[in-house]
């Protein structure tokens, strides 16, 4: 009996080896979830983030051309942070200009993709707010830190630690492409404006210099250069009653007199000034988190939204800034001053730069075609001032939204109609410059060599 025992002994202890064996190799295995790709993940890591980004723009003021230039930089930042996990996807390495690659990693698709978003955001944020407040650097080491606490639960740490590093790797290779688009020499250059009849001068209230008269020359990330999407001329500068161009004046001056309670809610909504409004570009991001938020976008639809955002509303300002300060054309406010009423106020606060074409309308269209391509004819609410006291608005579709925020501006006695309709083309060709040199899918004989 005590051989028969000491037998059953053993063989117990074979098997808790056994078992314990098993246990150590299943502890050590990577999760079964880590290659599921990003598309079986949610898009709150996205939404968490670029909400915080445009809480930073409006917190931070930034004004709209640094605010594309941020937006532009992050959506490529979580496009790149889980392209190896977006297996019908490609990266958009050598096809954005001057990016030439992205770290790859030995262990291939095997992250958990929130994780590396996560990480990357953080670290690339951190890089374009480097001048911001200790509190808005707080707000993103926070945000940071409470989405990686919350996947601790659910993911082993070896393997939260490798998505991590390989997060912040393609962060510092966004970063250092960002470093090369000439923003450091060129942010606010010194300028000192033409002067002639019909150009562009300082304007009531404040009459401030001119913002960012060197941003048409930064580096783009799809257009070839600032003037690739110049828009046809606008009517030439006159002040004789019978020339367009006076007719364009008149214009405003007579829609912003007679101003129904719509039009002027219009121009409100849409004035998106620098500050606690949040900037044009910065309104675009907001629709896009309150659509992923309504329709459960996954982690990789939200990714390729906010990139194509990113892309064209930074294109979008670099392009519109370019035809602004090659044209110098004067504000409605300073013709109508000069012209039909000295004491003519615009119920917008007129920016300070020149006239043509309008930023809203290029970075709108832009933006709009942009999304469509990805999402179709999205009918949606738009909450984006509902913490200003605004009323949401409510569009058909994304070419509703931009062709509202660009008609705007005459309402707010900002732009005259050519400036209008012509910066809505300049964006449409953005757009048509993403949408043929920029090819996010895979064609199916690069899927099947993936394989």
């Amino acid at each position: 009996m005590e051989g028969h025992s000491m037998k059953r002994t053993g063989a117990g202890r074979l098997i808790a080896i056994t078992l314990a064996a098993a246990l150590c190799a299943a502890l050590a295995a990577p999760e079964a979830y880590a290659a599921k790709p990003a598309a079986q993940f949610d898009s709150n890591v996205a939404v968490r983030w670029f909400n915080l980004l445009h809480d930073l723009i409006k917190v931070e003021r930034l004004t709209p051309p640094v605010a594309s230039r941020t937006i532009g930089y992050a959506g490529v930042t979580i496009y790149e942070a889980i392209a190896l996990g977006m297996p019908d996807h490609r990266s958009l390495a050598g096809q954005l200009n001057e990016l030439d690659a992205i770290p790859a990693s030995r262990q291939g698709r095997n992250f958990h993709w929130p994780a590396v978003a996560n990480a990357a955001l953080a670290r690339s944020l951190k890089s374009l707010f480097a001048g911001a407040s200790s509190d808005s650097l707080a707000r993103i080491d926070a945000l940071e830190q409470e989405l990686a606490a919350g996947m601790q639960a659910t993911v082993k740490q070896k393997l939260l630690a490798s998505s991590t590093a390989q997060g912040r790797a393609v962060a510092d290779a966004i970063i250092a492409w960002a470093g090369g688009d000439g923003y450091s020499t060129l942010t606010n250059c010194p300028y000192t404006p033409p002067v002639g009849a019909g150009l562009w001068e300082p304007t009531p209230p404040g009459f401030r210099p001119a913002l960012q008269p060197c941003w048409g020359q930064l580096r783009p990330f799809v257009l070839t250069s600032g003037g690739e999407c110049a828009p046809p001329p606008h009517p030439a500068y006159s002040t004789d009653p019978a020339s367009d161009f006076y007719a364009e004046g008149f214009e405003v001056y007579d829609t912003v007199n007679h101003l129904s309670q719509q039009q002027t809610d219009i121009a409100l909504f849409w004035s998106d000034d620098p500050g606690p409004a949040g900037t044009p570009p910065g309104h675009w991001i907001s629709i896009v988190s309150q659509i992923a938020v309504r329709d459960h976008l996954s982690l990789d639809r939200a990714a390729e939204a906010y990139a194509r955002v990113g892309l064209g509303v930074a294109d979008a300002f670099i392009t519109c800034w370019a035809t602004k300060f090659q044209d110098n054309l004067l504000r409605p406010i300073t013709y109508i001053r000069n012209l039909l009423d000295p004491a003519w106020n615009s119920p917008l606060t007129t920016p300070a730069f020149p006239e043509f074409t309008s930023g809203h309308s290029t970075q709108s269209a832009a933006a709009s075609e942009l999304l469509t391509d990805l999402l179709g004819d999205v009918a949606f609410v738009d909450h984006t001032h509902d913490a200003r006291g605004l009323a949401p608005r409510v569009f058909g579709s994304f070419t509703a939204a931009a062709e509202e925020a660009a008609i705007s501006r005459l309402y707010g006695g900002i732009h005259y109609q050519a400036a209008i309709e012509l910066g809505l083309g300049q964006g449409r060709c953005v757009a048509g410059a993403v949408r043929e040199r920029v090819r996010f899918l895979k064609d199916e004989d690069e899927d099947e060599e993936d394989e």
